[in-house]
């Protein structure tokens, strides 16, 4: 089975972006955001994918994703996603051999800045950069399908 262990926190303040080494445009919906598993669509750059996603327990959850063709999948989302789409930016940091992906939400979600970290296990140490705040991995409100359905623009408190 394929597993991703994820961390993931809110983003304080801009120094982050001096320490970005690359930038990309994502774009994606969901076919299902039922509880305890997801199915997602994204376009980002000239690629796409579909991904499958089982309920998580701690930062650990089952994850499945295959390539498919960028024409399939934006007609996917064009016409089979529920809205919002999620629309970001995303930029990687690398810091001590690991690679931060830095998430900055358009549209609905404008205002929410979230780091993940992937990692081989949950408890694998590693370097926690000035520029991360409170952690939300336990914090359902915070996955991108979870977004989809209550936008963080809908949110009373940010």
């Amino acid at each position: 089975m394929a597993v991703e262990i994820e961390r993931k926190f809110l983003v304080v303040g801009d120094d982050w972006r001096e320490q970005a080494t690359s930038r990309s445009r994502f774009s994606q919906g969901y076919l299902s955001t039922l509880p305890g598993r997801s199915v997602r669509v994204r376009v980002a750059d000239n690629n796409a994918w579909l991904t499958i996603k089982g309920a998580t327990v701690g930062a650990t959850r089952s994850e499945f994703e295959y390539a498919i063709p960028v024409n399939e999948a934006q007609e996917m989302l064009d016409n089979l996603c529920q809205r919002p789409l999620i629309e970001k930016w995303r930029y990687l940091i690398h810091i001590d051999g690991l690679t931060w992906e830095v998430d900055e939400f358009l549209g609905e979600n404008q205002g929410l800045i979230v780091a993940e970290l992937e990692l081989d296990s949950e408890a694998q140490t590693f370097t926690r950069p000035d520029w991360l705040g409170v952690e939300v991995t336990d914090d359902p409100r915070y996955f991108n399908a979870s977004l989809s359905v209550t936008p963080y623009s809908s949110w009373e408190k940010h």
